[in-house]
């Protein structure tokens, strides 16, 4: 395993005045061993960022560095990498075991340590049984794992994961998640894993990358991007429901977005006057889409709570401490004291 140094990454397309920027001078330092997330919405540049990794796009400007070596330059064979892709990629007419195989026949792997890492994955990822099987034999889970399986036998310094689990249902996804982070405490190989789903990157990264526009918005972990999100498009992206972000709230100056999550307004007898204008029910809690003069919020009740009608003017009490303050201009995070939060009367 080998930690990976972005340092000021550019990537455009075309050339002169018509060159589209599409990556925008990311740096950034992942640590050998470490599982991290580039997550985003689509077109935001994290698949790209990925596939720079891989050598499967060139790079602008800037270095990528694979443990002590940069790679810019390099071919995807030379980085001693393995890539697990959304499709899984597998050969319909070999076997589990052939696919699995197939890299290290390649590279003249002999025959005794084939059987041997290919029986070592399988293990991992439970796959014995399947071995002789043909990949139409197989659940979209089972392949999966198949082309997990064919990455971990290459024993390369970093895995590469491109929203390797898009194609599977939501039970499958949950699954699976959960299968990727025993492979990670197994084996403790470096990884990049790239997705647009904000509940998939929380539950696996160690530290996330944020980007949105070819943009690095934050790297962080997931408590710190969750908690003390460093733009407003990171703490409307992070978080189900979003963030709510409000520009009208008496008291607060001009030019300042207040932000504060569903979770942590408080149903009461005091605070903000809200307007409901839909609920939600979700098993265990409900949702109530509220309105307070110009700004629309989310407020997060539980099920034992009274359950307002639509119409019905509630009151919420935002909890000081968890009040969010960013620049309306710049999206950018401020860093308020608590004296200054007093002007809520909170």
């Amino acid at each position: 395993m080998a930690a990976i140094s972005f340092k000021n990454i550019i990537k455009r397309y075309g050339a002169g005045k018509t060159a589209v920027q599409v990556i925008h001078d990311v740096s950034a330092e992942i640590q050998s061993g470490e599982f991290v997330v580039i997550v985003g919405p689509s077109g935001c540049g994290k698949s790209t960022l990925l596939r720079m990794v891989a050598g499967l796009e060139a790079i602008s400007a800037g270095t990528i560095s694979i443990g002590e070596r940069v790679v810019n330059d390099l071919e995807p064979a030379e980085r001693d990498i393995a890539m697990v892709f959304q499709n899984y990629a597998l050969y319909p007419h070999m076997t589990v075991f052939d696919n699995m195989a197939y890299g290290l026949k390649i590279a003249k792997v002999s025959k005794e340590e084939i059987r041997t890492r290919v029986e070592k994955a399988a293990g991992i990822l439970e796959l014995m049984p399947y071995l002789d099987r043909k990949p139409r034999a197989l659940s979209g889970g089972q392949r999966q794992r198949v082309a997990m399986g064919r990455a971990i036998v290459r024993q390369p310094q970093v895995f590469l994961f491109d929203e390797p689990l898009s194609n599977l249902d939501a039970k499958l996804r949950a699954q699976t998640r959960l299968e990727i982070q025993k492979l990670h405490r197994e084996l403790g190989i470096t990884s990049l894993f790239v997705t647009h789903d904000q509940v998939e990157a929380m539950t696996l990264a160690q530290r996330m990358i944020v980007m949105h526009g070819g943009v690095m918005e934050q790297f962080g972990t997931p408590e710190e991007v969750y908690n003390r999100p460093a733009t407003t498009f990171v703490a409307s992206f992070i978080g189900s429901p979003p963030m709510n972000l409000l520009t009208h709230v008496p008291g607060v100056d001009a030019g300042v977005t207040l932000g504060i999550r569903p979770e942590h307004l408080d149903v009461g007898a005091q605070g903000w006057s809200l307007q409901v204008e839909a609920v939600e029910l979700l098993g265990a809690e409900r949702l109530l889409y509220c309105r307070m003069g110009e700004d629309k919020l989310i407020v997060r009740t539980h099920e034992d709570q009274p359950a307002p009608k639509i119409g019905d003017t509630i009151h919420a009490q935002p909890r000081a401490s968890r009040l969010h303050h960013f620049d309306t201009a710049t999206g950018k995070r401020l860093e308020i004291s608590q004296e200054t939060v007093d002007y809520l009367n909170l």
